[in-house]
């Protein structure tokens, strides 16, 4: 298959969080190095030490302590001149920081320093959620910085137009879409496992209803902890409610959640793709999410989504064509779609098929091309194409072309 020629391209990506830490933002970046290696370029992560992390001779990781509002992230407070040197020694010809924090500045000032050019990407709603962990100060100075800190660079790059709409009207010059993907390979119907919902206690009848994400206050799990259990209460039909997914609110979720429910924590792989394929209905209850990435692993797997209406995901779920939309924040309304849905095969088939359609359009390879013809426009290369194979891993059930 043809893409972008990124031959010649050495990036360097600053970032506080990566893997071995698990969320959307760290599964794009990984991504993304992989992306650019695979079209021929080179690059080297500098990141925030881990103590699960395993030695990687593309990563550099800089000394780093807990979050104290946030255990499961860290933060580092780098010294420039080291940072500098290293730079220097990899030689790029692009730096991007995708965070605002100690690992992004290094990178931005280090940029600045060696006359690199700098760009830079928004992925998560500081701002917003600063009001979720006691730093209210800090989410009304928030733009002020943002704006400081992305205008610093040749382009910030937005995974929504509803983001960069934002951006813009709060003064981000040089936006670009970066949209996300999905790989089909990874999320798939075929997926779907009649054992695992046994385990997960689902007879013929129940309606197995599935989170997936971290279990962190900003993600509105309050409000979907109380719609369940209102909807559990309600439902002449059994309700099986199951989460992939950990963090600080992990204890508070059990607590809460309708007698019953599953926990699974953190998953991947094969064990991730099984949990979305066997389930009967998606929610999502986050408003400040930039880009819910679990709603197309949801949309690939053939699964109908229920969430809260919030500008990046109406954009995603086209209005409410490819999933239902209730208000932010409102928990007899997610209640009730979720009742409407469980009484209603019918429509939930339909949400799912259109889905399913609306997934395959996102492929990360066009996606990626487009980022890496957009890195070597800012450093002044043309973009060329050149050929390159991509390994397909097998789906259960589904023949492979001959």
């Amino acid at each position: 298959m043809s893409g972008i020629d990124a031959t010649g391209l050495r990036l360097a990506l600053f970032t506080d969080t990566f893997l071995p830490q698990l969320n959307g933002v760290t599964r794009t970046l990984d991504r993304l190095v992989a992306a650019v290696r695979e079209r021929g370029g080179e690059a080297l992560t500098w990141t925030t030490t881990d103590p699960a992390a395993v030695v990687d001779p593309g990563v550099r990781r800089l000394a780093s302590v807990p979050f104290w509002a946030y255990p499961q992230l860290r933060l580092a407070v780098p010294g420039a001149a080291p940072v500098t040197r290293e730079l220097r020694r990899f030689a790029p010809t692009l730096v991007h920081a995708a965070t605002p924090f100690g690992v992004g500045l290094a990178g931005r000032a280090a940029a600045h320093r060696l006359g690199l050019p700098l760009v830079s990407s928004y992925h998560t709603s500081f701002s917003a959620y600063a009001q979720f962990y006691g730093l209210g100060t800090l989410s009304g100075l928030g733009w002020s910085y943002l704006r400081w800190f992305h205008n610093g660079g040749l382009r910030t790059y937005c995974p929504t137009r509803a983001v960069q709409r934002e951006l813009r009207a709060h003064g981000l010059k040089r936006t670009r879409l970066w949209a996300r993907g999905v790989d089909d390979r990874y999320f798939h119907p075929a997926y779907r496992s009649q054992e695992l919902r046994q385990r997960l206690g689902a007879d013929d009848e129940a309606l197995v209803i599935i989170y997936v994400g971290r279990l962190a206050p900003e993600k509105g799990l309050d409000v979907a902890l109380a719609a369940m259990n209102a909807a559990a209460r309600q439902s002449p039909r059994r309700l099986v409610f199951a989460f992939a997914g950990d963090g600080p609110y992990a204890a508070a979720c059990r607590a809460q959640a309708p007698p019953g429910s599953v926990f699974l924590g953190r998953i991947e792989g094969e064990a991730l793709s099984a949990f979305y394929a066997s389930a009967d209905l998606f929610v999502f209850p986050s408003a400040t999410d930039t880009f819910g990435n679990v709603l197309l692993e949801a949309m690939a797997s053939r699964l109908p989504i229920v969430a809260a209406d919030a500008p990046p995901t109406r954009e995603l779920l086209g209005d409410g064509e490819h999933g239902m939309l209730v208000p932010p924040g409102d928990p007899l309304a997610l209640a009730q779609a979720m009742l409407d849905l469980a009484a209603d095969p019918a429509r939930r088939d339909r949400l799912a098929a259109r889905g399913l359609e609306e997934a395959a359009r996102h492929s990360w390879d066009a996606i990626f091309d487009g980022l890496v013809g957009d890195y070597l426009e800012v450093t002044g290369r043309p973009a060329r194409l050149r050929w390159r194979s991509r390994a397909r891993r097998p789906v259960p059930g589904v023949a492979s072309a001959p």
